[in-house]
């Protein structure tokens, strides 16, 4: 479903007139391919230079494994390994192999052909904020993550057409650990068709959200394990260390044939060097160690190449998001993951504690950064904010528009005979205008992008409709969409079979993830 109209109604009343009009103008944001030229940032040369000095970090330096079958792998690969310190050394030509190995272009599929997505440079998928362990809006306040606002979040995705996959938008920490997969996952694939997130949290829970897919999606063993049906994201603890859940988990994705998303988290000047091509380059060498693991757990598994560097702020050691460090290696590591050939995983980000003016801000610079990068996966594109401790409602809605602008950007533009409207400029006399004319009455109401949130009344008439800022007019947006009825209907057989597998699961005891 495409976005509600612009309200131009004050309150609820006029959101709600305006979801149940739509907009008149039809667009496709399921399948968007980046249109712009990959910005470098740097010469091939010295880009040459990150990718051997990362290839020397894994051969001398290293990368701590605490994974005893991930060593095992790694040694079985021809990697040196030195069990008392846990420390794993892995030749460039073993690291060159794997990424030889690791498919250039995979297919994510969705609930239905219409949500696949095609995982390959040049393509752009785009996720919500995700990972969040608090949850906020102007109704309810901050808040710890609950499965209502999980439920709520995964709604809102599947409402917006520009968001692709489903993600782990916020934890839902009144649901005990060892049963929570089983109710993200009810209400994932009981909410929505787009292509489904499992926490990596110990084989049991992985093989667990594995057959709930499997099963929903109406799959056999062999259908599952021939396609990516779902993906995680498997991040690196920077620096140089792969621990016991996140290495058990890309074992597990790798010889199910699911895709997981390698990505180091380094903060220049607090896990990572302060310098740009300091952190890169460590970045580089983590993920580099992370997908050799996964292709020497199984030739050819679905793998993404990531990237998540920024900086910390020196003076307090906080986290900071949306700078121009973030940009400039965001560009960095795209010229890297190009010259692999893998698709890629970057992010936008947010700093800010409340949805204002510095929160759009860092989101739209960082995205940028992530758009002119070249990625192949933006995720924390909507929603999130203070540093990703918390998703916002209303942040998810104003982000929208930023998103679906960057879309826009995506679709071709018409540059035939009608659109060079050289009839309107014979029919319309210099001094004229072009409101009237033919040419414009054809088009006045597909022409333009029309916006979610944003409110272009004179200031006369955003007086009179109550003088509502945009953290308003996303509220009672995003409340509009939830009492809504739901754009999805999920098969109600499926649906039953669900719940009887996981009060199944419950009464034996749950899957404690494993640490």
């Amino acid at each position: 479903m495409t976005a509600p109209g612009q309200t131009r109604r004050g309150g609820r009343r006029g959101a709600a007139a305006a979801a149940a009009k739509g907009p008149k103008r039809r667009v496709d944001y399921r399948t968007l391919r980046n249109p712009f030229p990959p910005v470098p940032l740097f010469s091939e040369d010295r880009i040459a230079v990150m990718h051997e000095t990362a290839l020397h970090v894994l051969e001398e330096l290293g990368i701590k494994v605490l994974l005893p079958q991930a060593r095992a792998i790694f040694k079985a690969g021809g990697a040196r390994v030195d069990e008392d310190s846990e420390m794993v050394f892995i030749g460039r030509d073993i690291v060159m192999a794997a990424v030889g190995s690791a498919p250039k272009s995979f297919v994510l599929k969705g609930g239905d052909e219409g949500r696949d997505l095609t995982m390959e440079l040049g393509a752009l998928t785009i996720q919500a904020g995700a990972g969040a362990p608090h949850a906020t809006d102007l109704v309810r306040g901050r808040r710890p993550g609950s499965l209502r606002d999980f439920s709520e979040f995964t709604r809102l995705v599947q409402y917006f057409d520009v968001l692709h996959l489903q993600g782990p938008a916020v934890e839902p920490q009144d649901i005990p650990i060892h049963e929570r997969h089983y109710a993200t996952a009810h209400a994932v694939l009981s909410q929505s068709d787009k292509v489904p997130f499992v926490f990596s949290r110990g084989t049991p829970q992985v093989t667990e959200g594995f057959e709930m897919i499997r099963d929903f999606r109406g799959l056999s063993d062999a259908d599952f394990a021939a396609q990516s049906w779902c993906y995680t994201i498997i991040n690196t603890n920077s620096p140089r260390q792969i621990d016991i859940p996140m290495g058990q988990g890309i074992i597990d994705f790798a010889r199910a044939g699911q895709a997981a998303v390698i990505t180091p988290f380094c903060l220049m000047g607090a896990m990572a060097p302060v310098t740009v091509v300091g952190a890169v380059v460590l970045s580089h060498a983590e993920a580099l160690a992370a997908i050799t693991l996964s292709q020497l757990s199984r030739h050819g598994a679905p793998v993404l190449y990531g990237a998540f560097a920024s900086n910390v702020d020196m003076k307090s050691g906080a986290p900071a998001f949306g700078t121009p460090e973030q940009v400039k290696a965001s560009l960095a590591c795209g010229q890297l993951a190009r010259m692999l050939g893998l698709p890629w995983r970057n992010a936008a980000g947010c700093a800010a504690n409340i949805n204002d003016a510095q929160a759009a801000h860092e989101t739209q610079m960082s995205a940028w950064g992530a758009m002119l990068s070249g990625c192949t996966m933006l995720i924390h594109g909507a929603g999130w904010i203070e540093g990703g401790l918390t998703v916002s409602y209303e942040k998810l809605i104003t982000d929208i528009d930023m998103l679906q602008s960057l879309a826009e950007l995506c679709l071709p533009t018409p540059a035939d005979d009608a659109a060079m409207a050289l009839d309107a400029l014979k029919e319309v006399q210099p001094g004229g205008h072009f409101f009237g004319c033919a040419h414009t009455m054809e088009r006045f109401d597909t022409a333009f992008y029309e916006p979610v949130s944003y409110d272009w009344s004179n200031i006369g008439t955003w007086a009179e409709n109550g003088s509502l800022d945009a953290n308003t007019r996303a509220t009672a947006i995003w409340q509009d969409i939830l009492e809504g009825p739901p754009n999805f209907t999920p098969d109600a057989d499926k649906v039953d079979a669900l719940q009887a597998y996981a009060a199944k699961r419950i009464e034996q005891g749950g899957a404690p993830p494993e640490s």
